[in-house]
C-alpha cells in the first residue's frame, strides 16, 4: 500500500488568556465542547477535544491561559492545570492574538520550549486586523529568535486557515492508528459539560468582576427516557453576589438557565429540564480544599 501514513497524537493548545484557544479547539473538533466568552480566564479546566480528519487524529488539550498574576488559589490552580497539560503531549500550538505579543505570550513560549516540544505558532483573529499590511512584519517579529515548527495566521471564529494548520500539526505527531473512536469528541462527561454551559452564561451575562467569584456544581444529572433532568448550583462568595445573579424577580437567573439549557440541548441532542439555584460559599476561589470539593482536581 502507498500513500500518506495515518498520524495521531496529543497536542497542547497554550497561550495567554483570551486569545481564542477554546474557539480554535471547537472549530477543529467541529462541535462546541469548550465554553467561550470575551472575558479572560473563561477556561478553568483541562479539556480534551478530539478532532478526526481523513489523514489523522489530533487530541487537542485545551487549557486555561497561562498568566503571571497568582493572587488567589484559583489563579495558581489554573497555571498548574495549564503546565500539567504539557505532560505526555507530542506537540503544542501557541495561540496569540494577531498584532499583539506581550510578556505573557513570551512566558507561554518559554514554557513550551522548556518542555522540549515542537511548537506551531497560531496567530489568531487575523480577520480583526484593520491594517492587513501589518501582518507580515508582525509575523516576522514574532518568529524572530524563536524556534517554531510552523507559523499560521488563522481566524478560528471564521474557520480561515485551518486546513493548512491541521496539515502541519499532523506532521508533528506519530504515525499510528487513531487513539479515540471516530465519533468521540471529548473526554469529559455530559455532567461536566452541563456545568460549563451554565458557567458560560455567567461569564457572558454578569459584570466585569462577578463571573470570577462564581462556579457551578451539577447536583443532579438524571436520564428520564428521552429527557435529561439536570440540577445546577451556582456558587458565589457573598450574599450580595447572590442577589445580582438572581436579578430582579429572578429574571437574570431565568435568562442564564434558558440560554444554558438551549446550549445543552444542541450539544446533547436531547430535551433538557434544567433547574438552577444560587448559594453562598464564602472565599471558595481562594481555598484549595473548597476548589477540590467543587471539582477542581
Amino acid at each position: 500500500m502507498t500513500g500518506t501514513p495515518y498520524r495521531a497524537g496529543h497536542v497542547a493548545v497554550i497561550g495567554r488568556p483570551n486569545v481564542g484557544k477554546s474557539t480554535l479547539v471547537n472549530a477543529l473538533v467541529g462541535a462546541k465542547i469548550s465554553i467561550t466568552s470575551n472575558r479572560p480566564q473563561t477556561t478553568r479546566h483541562r479539556l480534551l477535544g478530539i478532532a478526526t480528519f481523513p489523514a489523522g487524529q489530533l487530541a487537542l488539550v485545551d487549557t486555561p491561559g497561562i498568566h503571571r498574576e497568582q493572587k488567589r488559589a484559583m489563579n495558581r490552580w489554573m497555571n498548574r492545570a495549564a503546565r500539567g497539560a504539557l505532560e505526555g503531549v507530542d506537540a503544542a500550538m501557541l495561540v496569540v492574538q494577531a498584532g499583539r505579543w506581550d510578556d505573557e505570550d513570551g512566558l507561554a513560549y518559554d514554557t513550551l520550549k522548556a518542555a522540549g516540544l515542537p511548537v506551531v505558532l497560531v496567530v489568531n483573529q487575523v480577520d480583526r486586523l484593520k491594517d492587513k499590511t501589518a501582518l507580515l512584519p508582525y509575523l516576522a517579529k514574532a518568529a524572530e529568535g524563536r524556534d517554531f515548527a510552523a507559523v499560521h495566521p488563522v481566524s478560528a471564529l471564521k474557520r480561515l486557515g485551518l486546513e493548512a494548520l491541521v496539515r502541519d500539526v499532523l506532521a508533528l505527531v506519530p504515525e499510528q492508528d487513531a487513539l479515540y473512536g471516530e465519533d468521540e469528541i471529548t473526554d469529559k462527561s455530559q455532567r461536566f459539560l452541563a456545568g460549563e454551559m451554565v458557567r458560560e452564561q455567567l461569564m457572558r451575562q454578569l459584570g466585569e468582576e462577578l463571573p470570577y467569584a462564581t462556579t457551578v456544581e451539577i447536583e443532579r444529572f438524571e436520564i428520564d427516557g428521552a429527557l435529561l433532568r439536570i440540577g445546577a448550583v451556582i456558587w458565589v462568595e457573598r450574599s450580595g453576589q447572590k442577589a445580582i445573579v438572581i436579578g430582579k424577580g429572578g429574571e437574570r437567573l431565568r435568562e442564564i438557565g434558558t440560554r444554558a439549557r438551549q446550549q445543552m440541548e444542541q450539544l446533547f441532542d436531547a430535551k433538557v429540564f434544567l433547574e438552577t439555584w444560587v448559594r453562598v460559599r464564602e472565599g471558595w476561589s481562594d481555598d484549595e480544599a473548597a476548589l477540590k470539593s467543587l471539582g477542581y482536581e
